[in-house]
């Protein structure tokens, strides 16, 4: 019995072993794993997001990764610019499945804060990254992409409802559909805005509604001038009255302390990339589209923009982002060129864009 005993522990001890063996051949990676392909969209499509959109998805499509053994596979859809060769890929969406729908407005969102500016036709590429693991999550196995597709993608401004005041006037017929706004961005009851009034004087009241109401109606009782005392409510009293047009106007209005202020106001373009920071390139008015314009030609340097040839009221950009802050950072200008630069003070966050001819 013992001897007996002594062969058949051996024996299963192979069997165990060799049984082993077979379990660890089952999950064998491919040399060459396939990797994904998208199917839909297809390359080339163009898509133009909009508002009405916004509650809609894009969906993509893709085959199955094959990395030579039935494996739990995570996808990954990226985007880029096209020709970056995804150093700074976007993440559309992560899932376990063949396809995902991207959100319209979360897809311009992530556009627009990643310096894609609105209603320009972006070139972009995009990919799938198929994606196993190891034991565990933690334990990175192996990765292949799907070639990339191309697509042209036109993002659209978010436009964020920010307190406002009507500017009903002479220069609108005094009528609040044709009225423009001034705006409180930090929603502290402190309003501001860009009007162009195209008389040599003009006479406008506040309102804190689209229509006359006595109680919302905003006015100066003496008239005072540049600046003065705000009368809330009650009609407003007298109408406000800026005089030196026609021009481009800076009005501010706090209604908090109950005072108001306006300044007429040229811009200019001054910096390294002019040729110096002390005198301004000019800028014009474009009545029709609400925008100040220049073309000119810059080396590489820096600009900013400001009122008047003075560095009492001047903007520049903190984020590099197309948005303007009071003050904030030099612009850069990365190359020499001709350039036709656009400054838009006429909405709630003040905006440029740089294009080079």
């Amino acid at each position: 019995m013992k001897r007996i005993a002594f062969y058949i522990f051996p024996l299963l001890s192979l069997l165990a072993l060799a049984s082993c063996e077979k379990d660890e051949t089952r999950a064998v990676l491919s040399e060459n794993p396939t990797g994904p392909a998208i199917t839909s969209p297809a390359s080339g499509t163009s898509k133009v997001l909009t508002n009405a959109d916004s509650a809609k998805s894009i969906t993509f499509t893709w085959t199955a990764a094959d990395f030579g053994f039935p494996a739990g596979v995570n996808y990954v859809l990226q985007m880029d610019k096209a020709g970056n060769n995804f150093k700074d890929p976007l993440l559309l969406a992560a899932t376990t499945s063949t396809s995902a729908s991207v959100n319209i407005y979360d897809l311009d969102n992530k556009m627009l804060a990643n310096g894609y500016p609105e209603d320009v036709a972006a070139q972009v590429e995009i990919r799938v990254r198929a994606i196993i693991y190891g034991i565990n999550s933690s334990t990175f196995t192996d990765t292949v992409f799907s070639a990339p597709i191309t697509m042209t993608i036109t993002p659209y401004l978010i436009i964020v409802n920010y307190p406002k005041l009507w500017v009903p006037g002479s220069y609108c017929d005094w009528d609040h559909s044709k009225a423009e706004f001034l705006y409180s961005v930090k929603s502290d009851n402190k309003y501001q805005g860009y009007i162009w009034f195209p008389a040599e004087n003009t006479e406008f009241k506040l309102t804190k509604v689209a229509g006359w109401e006595q109680d919302n109606t905003i006015g100066d009782p003496d008239a005072s001038g540049t600046s003065g005392t705000l009368k809330i409510g009650d009609w407003g009293g007298n109408n406000i009255k800026v005089s030196g047009g026609p021009g481009y106007f800076k009005i501010n209005a706090d209604l908090n302390e109950a005072t108001y202020s306006w300044m007429k106001t040229e811009w200019g373009i001054v910096g390294s990339a002019t040729g110096s920071w002390d005198n301004d390139q000019n800028m014009t008015y474009d009545v029709a589209n609400k925008v100040w314009t220049a073309t000119l030609d810059l080396v590489q340097g820096a600009i900013k923009f400001r009122a008047n040839g003075s560095w009492d009221l001047n903007y520049g950009d903190d984020g590099a982002d197309g948005k303007l802050e009071p003050g904030g950072a030099d612009i850069a200008i990365p190359a020499a060129g001709n350039y036709t630069i656009t400054l838009n003070l006429s909405q709630a966050i003040y905006k440029y864009k740089i294009k080079k001819n």
